[in-house]
């Protein structure tokens, strides 16, 4: 299964979404994907990707996560075991996101969500201090990012599997060019832990 989780504000509309389920069509594997629209408490969110991944065995999960979806990624993958594709991730939402409490617009379809204190205290509870396993990381991570600082997310996910682009954006607009990367790195299958 590959789980796709989108970032603040955006939807399975999104540009890197679309494009990755348009390459699971042709393939042939879009009833391995999965991309809900997330919850905007960060706890409802992972409830709700723990929901879905609960049809699929552990060891053929993939979670693909997309700034602040990378950031649930990374939490996912600690605590599962998962393979784990981080674009453009955010490490410390609770601070990036604390400045947009209240309404806040939809990047897709029109609508707003209510950022509310309690979420910032959700994100606080879900960080992660350090990775553990790297092999099971893949990290693409833009230098033109405008949102969020690639050295932070570099700095955060030391020895993992590393996109380095040089320019691009947030929204890695160029991510056609890496999705046969995410795709084999998604069928791969993650080394066994010594017991």
């Amino acid at each position: 299964m590959i789980l796709y989780l989108h970032g603040f504000r955006s939807s399975p509309q999104s540009f890197k979404a679309r494009v990755m389920r348009a390459r699971l069509e042709e393939l042939g594997l879009v009833g391995e994907w999965q991309c809900p629209t997330l919850p905007v408490s960060p706890k409802e969110a992972i409830a709700l990707a723990e929901t879905l991944a609960a049809q699929a065995p552990e060891d053929e999960i993939t979670v693909i996560g997309s700034s602040l979806g990378g950031f649930y990624a990374t939490w996912l993958a600690e605590k599962h075991g998962w393979r784990a594709v981080l674009l453009n991730p955010a490490v410390v939402p609770q601070k990036d996101l604390s400045c947009y409490l209240g309404e806040q617009p939809l990047w897709h379809g029109g609508g707003s969500i209510v950022v509310e204190p309690r979420h910032i205290d959700e994100l606080r509870a879900l960080s992660v201090a350090s990775i553990t396993r790297p092999e099971r990381y893949y990290l693409i991570a833009a230098t033109g990012d405008e949102v969020l600082d690639y050295r932070t997310m570099l700095a955060h996910y030391p020895d993992v599997r590393t996109t380095l682009i040089q320019g691009s954006d947030h929204a890695i607009s160029d991510f056609p060019s890496y999705l046969d990367q995410v795709l084999a790195f998604c069928a791969a299958r993650p080394p066994a832990v010594a017991a």
